[in-house]
């Protein structure tokens, strides 16, 4: 599984980095290193006005904030192993 976040200027200004570090604790933690690819992206041009916006694998999903990651690494991104 290949997760793609995005790093651009809006979603850097909604907390990008704070999510990338959240997916590379919450990867370590669930003992997937060799199950996902962790990768910055650009603008996909789905900005939300609040949170980041994550494709996993061809999936896009925008709103993902370090309030909501938890649910959504649970409901969105352990499914799908």
């Amino acid at each position: 599984m290949t997760i793609h976040i995005c790093i651009g200027s809006s979603c850097h200004l909604k907390g990008s980095e704070q999510v990338v570090n959240l997916f590379q604790s919450a990867v370590e933690q669930h003992h997937l290193e060799d199950k996902i690819t962790l990768a910055g992206s650009f603008c996909t041009g789905r900005c939300n006005r609040e949170g980041v916006t994550v494709q996993v694998d061809d999936e896009i999903i925008t709103g993902v904030t370090p309030e909501t990651f938890d649910q959504f690494f649970n409901s969105t991104v352990l499914p799908k192993l």
